[in-house]
């Protein structure tokens, strides 16, 4: 063997080792966070395809980092449980109002906006607490309505309350068509897109919105991983920083049909 094979073998086997060290230090290192979410599209997605909106965020958040994401799905209610006990690190997406307890990063993911949804032959539309009287309307458990929830607290003979899974949306416009609620609140591009998925988006129409707010991925409050999701908060403000100076969020939403 002369020196140029020499070389160009120990060249071979340098790259070899380094590539070696890079894969067992992203083995070594290497943390899964552990997500409770709900199937909420068009934000979250049982779809491989087009996994919602936030999903692709938040995947965008993490990309390249030592954390690799693993997201179960579940009811509302026991997706923020879940959470509150140390379960999993993090929520998908709660409002900050729904979830009061759980830890919070400066970014939110995305937009809420709870609306009114009646039959299409009704003309109600709301336009304040006033225009709610004696009306019966459906509501999901363990959801924030902002604006309505003290008026909500004083009059709980109004609504119908159920927990939140994905026949929510069909069940309540059911509901209108057998006369058993008046109306439901629920998001509005939620309820667009379920209703669109089913083929009955003409039976229902949208009476009223009450105010926007954000959503986020919200963490355990669990002081044993404190050291742990302070880390993934910290990562995920910096890098949500940088994703907003780009064109990512633009393009993502309009690959929904959202804005």
């Amino acid at each position: 063997m002369n020196l140029t094979q020499v070389l160009a073998l120990t060249k071979y086997f340098y790259t070899f080792f380094l590539l070696c060290n890079l894969c067992l230090s992203r083995l070594v290192f290497a943390e899964t966070i552990n997500i409770s979410a709900i199937d909420w599209c068009p934000q979250i997605c049982i779809n491989n395809e087009k996994p919602g909106y936030v999903v692709e965020l938040i995947t965008e958040v993490f990309k390249g980092t030592k954390y690799t994401l693993n997201i179960e799905h579940y009811p509302w209610s026991r997706a923020i449980k879940n959470v509150l006990k140390g379960r999993h690190e993090p929520q998908l997406s709660p409002a900050k109002s729904e979830a009061p307890n759980l830890t919070y990063p400066l970014h939110g993911v995305g937009k809420q906006r709870m609306c009114f949804f009646t039959k299409k032959s009704v003309t109600w539309t709301y336009s304040g607490t006033e225009s709610l009287a004696n009306l019966q309307i459906g509501i999901a458990i363990d959801t924030s309505i902002e604006e309505l929830n003290d008026y909500v607290k004083n009059n709980l003979s109004q609504f119908q309350y159920q927990p939140y899974h994905e026949r929510y949306v069909l069940q309540n416009a059911h509901k209108l068509d057998k006369n058993r609620i008046d109306t439901f609140l629920f998001t509005k591009n939620s309820t667009i897109y379920l209703l669109a998925l089913a083929g009955e988006s003409d039976k229902y129409r949208e009476a009223g919105c009450v105010s926007q707010v954000d959503i986020f991925m919200a963490f355990t409050p669990v002081k044993s991983k404190k050291e742990k999701t302070s880390a993934m908060i910290q990562l995920f403000d910096e890098r949500m920083i940088e994703i907003k100076k780009g064109a990512f969020l633009d393009k993502l939403m309009h690959k929904y049909g959202l804005q």
